[in-house]
């Protein structure tokens, strides 16, 4: 364990730059101090450089933020590699302006709201439990939202970055080495982000997506270079063109397809009160006559002398049919004198 002391700084400065003053009146206006690669693991008390504007840490073994609230002039903050768990004890550090943390345990990032002048923010590569990915606390991005320019969040098993649409000022995101899969899971941010210029998404499964370079610049009009790749200027209007042909082309077909179905479009008084929710009437197919049910609607109305005159005239032509057999002259000379038929027996 090595505790960082005002001894260990002493021992660590240069003597030559010392001169002849003490450490006390050294520490007091000094402005950057480098304490990388120490083993440090534990922050003592520093309050005596009240002036302290750069502070390097990186590359130790500190497990908890704390004892730099003396700090309130830090600019710029360096504790990437180390074994930090959570972001904590920054709210006196209200003129900083860079903060690293990548390299360490973070899954959380928080405890950023007072931060209002943090202008560069590192967290990528941070030791995580199998499966899970680092979140942002809502809060911290809301406090961050005007300041901050630059993100650095790759390699930390990120799936999507709609929440950090709110930072409206980012002009450099980097985000190598994470799990986005789809173009739109970045349109909404890429669409809000109007100052962005630089982005980087190398090792991304999106990036092995078709056209996905493409659907990329047309997404964003400020851009500038794309996973280390210029963007050229004949190159955007090239894309831009296309785009808005395509869309033109896609307009008219819908205008055509509503052209198609305007016959059927009907408007009623009644509709007035939901002007933006037409009616559509569509024309009922036509089904074939049923005949049977015609003849039945054609048929005179039952009663007991119909029935009967039938069963009569249907007896007669029976009769008609035997005789004929047995002696058709008969038959021939009856039918041309009816009265003689309505003497035939029945």
């Amino acid at each position: 364990m090595v505790r960082l002391t005002l001894e260990l700084i002493g021992k660590s400065l240069n003597q030559k730059n010392r001169r002849d003053e003490s450490l006390a009146h050294y520490l007091r206006k000094t402005t950057h101090l480098k304490l990388s690669n120490k083993n440090i693991d534990i922050i003592d008390d520093l309050s005596l450089c009240k002036n302290l504007n750069v502070l390097y840490l990186y590359d130790n073994q500190i497990r908890q933020i704390h004892n730099l609230d003396f700090a309130t002039n830090l600019r710029h903050l360096y504790l990437q590699n180390n074994c930090i768990t959570r972001i904590e004890n920054l709210a006196s550090l209200i003129k900083l302006e860079k903060l690293y943390l990548g390299g360490n345990y973070i899954t959380v990032v928080e405890g950023l709201e007072t931060l209002e002048e943090l202008r560069e923010l590192h967290v990528e590569s941070q030791q995580l439990p199998l499966g899970e990915k680092v979140l942002f606390d809502p809060r911290s991005l809301h406090s961050l939202a005007k300041s901050l320019t630059v993100l650095n969040i790759s390699n930390n098993n990120i799936d999507e970055v709609s929440d950090l649409a709110i930072l409206e000022n980012i002009s450099h995101l980097i985000a190598v080495d994470n799990q986005i899969h789809h173009v739109k899971d970045l349109e909404f941010v890429l669409g809000v982000w109007t100052n962005l210029r630089k982005l980087e998404l190398n090792g991304n499964p999106v990036c092995q997506k078709p056209k996905y370079k493409d659907r990329v610049i047309q997404q964003s009009k400020s851009l500038e270079s794309l996973d280390g790749k210029e963007i050229k200027e004949m190159e955007r209007q090239f894309l831009m063109n296309w785009k808005a042909s395509r869309d033109a082309r896609k307009k008219n077909r819908t205008e055509s397809m509503m052209n198609e179905h305007a016959p059927y479009l009907h408007f009623d008084n009644n509709d007035k009160e939901h002007p933006h929710f037409p009616i559509y009437y569509f024309p009922m197919t036509k089904e074939k006559p049923n005949f049977a049910i015609l003849s039945e609607m054609h048929r005179p109305p039952y009663s007991k002398e119909s029935h009967r005159t039938a069963h009569e005239e249907d007896r007669v032509t029976e009769k008609i049919s035997h005789l004929s057999l047995k002696n058709p002259q008969n038959v021939q000379k009856n039918l041309s004198e009816p009265h003689l038929l309505r003497q035939m027996p029945l």
